[in-house]
C-alpha cells in the first residue's frame, strides 16, 4: 500500500512518481481519487491542466534534445514566421503575452545566433523591429514540421471524429471562461 505526498509548489507531469514509500500524485489523480472534495469543474480545471503539462514537457524536451532550442525560443521563431515582413518587440511581446524584458532576451541571443534580423522601424525610430533571416526561417520550418509530427503522436489514439468534438468542446469552454472574466471586470 502506498500513501500520497502533497508536496508545496511540486506538480507532477505525468504518472505519479514513486520516491521510497510515498507516491506524489498531480493534482488531477487527487481530484479523480478523492472526488467528493472536488467539484466537476474543479475536476476539469485539473484534467485541463495536466494535459496541457505533460504536453507542454514533451514538446520542450524534445526541441531541447533535438534541436537545442528553448520553447520561448521556438514560438518567439512561430510568431516571426508568420509575419515575414517582420514585427516589432512591442507586437512580438503582446501576441506571446510576455514582458518585453523577456522577449529582449530571447532576440538578443537569436540575433547572435544569426536567426533573426533587427532594425529601426522606418515609422518609428524608438522601436525595433525583428524578422527571421532566411536561415533562421529554414531551420524554424524544419523544427515546426518534426514539432507537428510529435503532436500529432500525442493524440494519435483519438479518432479525427474526437479530435473535431474535442476542439468544439474546447472552443465553448475558452468562450465560458473568457466571458466569465469580463464579467469580472465589468
Amino acid at each position: 500500500m502506498w500513501r500520497a505526498a502533497n508536496l508545496r509548489g511540486h506538480r507532477a507531469a505525468s504518472a505519479p512518481s514513486s520516491y521510497g514509500c510515498i507516491m506524489i500524485l498531480d493534482s488531477e489523480t487527487k481530484a479523480v481519487e478523492l472526488p467528493d472534495d472536488h467539484g466537476n469543474e474543479l475536476r476539469l480545471w485539473l484534467r485541463l491542466l495536466t494535459c496541457t503539462t505533460l504536453i507542454e514537457s514533451e514538446v520542450r524536451a524534445r526541441l531541447r534534445a533535438r534541436f537545442n532550442v528553448t520553447l520561448p525560443r521556438f514560438d518567439l521563431m512561430a510568431q516571426l514566421d508568420k509575419a515575414p515582413e517582420g514585427m516589432t518587440l512591442s507586437d512580438v511581446s503582446k501576441r506571446m503575452m510576455v514582458s518585453n524584458g523577456n522577449v529582449t532576451g530571447l532576440v538578443e541571443r537569436l540575433v547572435e545566433s544569426g536567426r533573426l534580423d533587427r532594425r529601426t522601424s522606418d515609422t518609428d525610430r524608438r522601436a525595433q523591429v525583428i524578422r527571421l533571416t532566411k536561415a533562421g526561417r529554414a531551420e524554424f520550418r524544419r523544427m515546426a514540421a518534426e514539432h507537428e509530427t510529435w503532436i500529432a503522436d500525442m493524440f494519435s489514439d483519438l479518432t479525427p471524429k474526437e479530435v473535431r468534438e474535442l476542439m468544439s468542446l474546447l472552443a465553448k469552454a475558452k468562450a465560458s471562461a473568457r466571458k466569465s472574466a469580463q464579467a469580472r471586470r465589468s
